[in-house]
């Protein structure tokens, strides 16, 4: 059963990672819900090492690109410059909030709901009055554009706002169209990510132990299998529906949450 409970969440962490509605909401309240026992969140942190991994490899030839083109292709290091100076803010944010986030916010599932319910409002609002998209390609985004998705991002150290809701909503702030929006989401999320794995990783260390390394492999394969199928699907949607279907799901799922808090299910 823990193996069967372990590829469940493994799939629900590939599946909503990259969409506009919060895995780390999901996983814990899908881990409440099914009395699926993390100590010390150790399993929590190795399968996301599995989303990072999916996202790197459907984009390893832009990746090996940018490498080689680095001595000499200004591309190439103004793409770089993008990343890193979007990717800042969160760095700054996270080492001096994490701490108090993980072990304070993340235990209110009325938290999660709020941020549910308001993320999906501002996504409406967003969709529907934001301002006219001018950039089509999220390699071409303006390094100052790019700072200012990054601040964006920093508003996921919330658990339920979703790092790549709100790096896409930033992102359709600083002038993106929907699909340049979500891409420039999916760039952003290997560095911001990679990050955060290593600082969750170094504080999780010493609880790692080899009873649970199964149970590990199995949530890191179908994070990693499950991220792989939603990627290129999800910027195809985006391009065709935009996001008014995730912003309704945050409304529908916030309000369930408050439902299932006031019945004492959570």
């Amino acid at each position: 059963m823990i193996y069967a409970l372990a590829a469940l969440l493994g799939i629900l962490q590939g599946v909503t990672e990259f969409l506009p509605i919060s895995s780390t909401a999901h996983l814990l309240i899908a881990s409440q819900l099914i009395g699926f026992s993390d100590p010390g969140g150790v399993f929590t942190v190795m399968i996301q090492l599995g989303s990072i991994v999916a996202v790197m490899w459907l984009y390893r030839a832009k990746l090996a690109a940018v490498v080689r083109g680095l001595p000499s292709d200004p591309d190439a290091r103004r793409f770089v410059v993008m990343l890193v100076v979007a990717v800042i803010p969160a760095l700054v944010a996270g080492a001096l909030l994490s701490d108090f986030v993980k072990s304070v916010l993340y235990e209110s599932p009325r938290v999660i709901a709020s941020a549910f319910i308001i993320g999906g409002l501002v996504m409406l609002w967003v969709e529907r009055r934001g301002p006219r998209p001018v950039i089509g390609n999220a390699e071409q985004t303006p390094t100052k554009r790019a700072f200012g998705i990054g601040v964006f991002q920093t508003l996921a150290l919330l658990p339920g706002v979703s790092r790549s809701g709100s790096t896409i909503v930033g992102g359709m702030l600083m002038g993106l169209d929907r699909a340049a929006a979500a891409e420039f989401s999916f760039f952003l999320a290997m560095p911001t990510m990679a990050a955060a794995f290593a600082h969750d990783l170094l504080e999780v260390r010493h609880q790692l132990t080899t009873d649970r390394a199964l149970e590990i492999a199995i949530g890191f394969v179908m994070a990693f299998l499950a991220s792989l199928a939603v990627v290129r699907p999800f910027l195809r949607f985006v391009g065709r529906s935009g996001f008014a279907p995730f912003a309704w799901y945050r409304i529908v799922a916030g309000v369930a949450i408050f439902g299932a808090v006031a019945t004492g299910l959570l």
